[in-house]
């Protein structure tokens, strides 16, 4: 009996009707990603700490050693004890990298920022123009366009953010930079801006001496020159040649940048007149 009970059940098993599977649940819903606005490039206008570039550390930290430095460069050009007073000021330097894009632009905001002068900052770099990035501005049309279109001045000039600097860029990247800035056109440029801005100082970023010639062609056209070097960077003999081309007599002075100052009494108590 046994065997055939056995039997019977799984006969009955086989049989019965196959109970239907549930179907899987469906996955949890994820919350939809918050809207996130497109990253900016790093040289987007856009990008700038407390509203200004941090690499112009007069406006962007003002109580900075950094920024009294350049009040300091400041003072010896405004109070220089040339005769007539240095207006159009060159900033350049032996090689690339030595940071004389970045005194241009706090040169020429320090300057602006004293109460009695105005400023006229000028990109004169028509290889590697930069000096728009340190402003937070656009590099559309400027320098080239007048040199080449004839595009009137006040058309090119951009006010900034700083009162009393305006900034005139490159523009867009001719083939022949030296002939442009040893033209006639370069120079009946630097004097009309000198007789229609009779109340302000022009200062102009220009390329590397060493790399190019037209910083030795700007020398004519300026009433001082500014030479940066590089500590530990600049060869000592690149920045003697550099002297020699130029006029000797119309170099204001050498920054000295990227120094490392040492850390020692003397400097943590003079740190505490900044900020």
């Amino acid at each position: 009996m046994g065997k055939i009970s056995d039997a019977i059940e799984r006969h009955q098993k086989e049989t019965a009707a196959p109970q239907p599977v549930p179907p899987p649940e469906p996955p949890p819903e994820r919350p939809p990603k918050p809207h996130r606005a497109p990253r900016k490039k790093r040289d987007d206008p856009g990008i700038r700490a407390g509203g200004f570039n941090p690499k112009l550390v007069v406006a962007a930290a003002p109580g900075s050693m950094d920024a009294e430095q350049f009040k300091v460069l400041r003072r010896q050009i405004i109070f220089s004890k040339r005769e007539p007073k240095p207006r159009i000021i060159m900033v350049t330097s032996a090689l690339p990298g030595e940071g004389k894009t970045y005194v241009a632009a706090n040169l020429a905001a320090s300057i602006a920022q004293s109460i009695d002068h105005y400023v006229l900052l000028m990109d004169a770099d028509m290889r590697q123009p930069t000096l728009h990035t340190m402003l937070g501005m656009p590099n559309r049309e400027g320098l080239r366009e007048y040199l080449t279109d004839h595009r009137p001045l006040p058309e090119l000039l951009n006010h900034t953010r700083i009162d009393r600097l305006t900034f005139i860029s490159a523009g867009s990247l001719p083939p022949n930079p030296s002939e442009l800035m040893s033209s006639n056109v370069m120079k009946d440029c630097l004097q009309e801006l000198k007789e229609r801005y009779q109340d302000r100082y022009i200062v102009i970023d220009t390329t590397p001496t060493q790399l190019t010639s037209e910083a030795s062609a700007l020398v004519n056209y300026v009433d001082g020159i500014v030479l940066v070097v590089m500590a530990q960077k600049t060869p000592r003999e690149a920045a003697q040649k550099c002297v020699e081309q130029m006029d000797r007599d119309k170099v204001l002075g050498v920054v000295f940048n990227g120094y490392a100052t040492e850390e020692s009494t003397t400097m943590k108590y003079h740190g505490k007149y900044f900020r």
